[in-house]
């Protein structure tokens, strides 16, 4: 197996940092997370067909 941040291989048995190959590469990991620097997807509001809903109930708001 590789570490995911400097591509060395790993030994997965007895290594208490897997699936990194070092506590330096584990720590550079959590930084990129609490960085942001990895975004996960949410999806794109087209705003098609639901346009003018209310996102909460899913139903039409009036305006007064």
């Amino acid at each position: 197996m590789r570490c995911p941040i400097c591509k060395q291989n790993v030994a997965w048995e007895s290594n208490p940092f897997r699936p990194f190959c070092s506590e330096r590469c584990k720590l550079i990991d959590l930084d990129n997370w609490l960085e942001e620097r990895y975004r996960v997807p949410s999806p794109v509001d087209t705003g098609g067909k639901n346009a003018g809903e209310d996102r909460t109930t899913g139903t039409k708001g009036e305006r007064d």
